[in-house]
């Protein structure tokens, strides 16, 4: 699957190596659901393949899309 560049993997998950907290924005996101570190971005990140999830959590707005993921996961955003 390619990515949608949807920016829910980038707000959803907690990314420790960023110090990203669950449910957050990472602040290297850029607008457009790009990152501005990409060649520079940490493992975690570089691991990471689209899948059935982002299907699953789609959604007309980030808001809403990061709800559904953390709705999927029984999760509360951080904060």
């Amino acid at each position: 699957m390619e990515c949608m560049r949807c920016g829910t993997c980038c707000v959803a998950p907690d990314i420790a190596a960023l110090e990203k907290p669950l449910g957050v924005r990472c602040l290297k996101l850029r607008s457009d659901g790009t990152c501005s570190i990409y060649d520079a971005r940490p493992t975690v990140c570089r691991g990471y393949r689209p899948d059935e999830i982002c299907k699953m959590v789609a959604a007309p707005t980030l808001d809403q899309r990061v709800a559904n993921y953390l709705e999927l996961f029984g999760l509360e955003r951080s904060g």
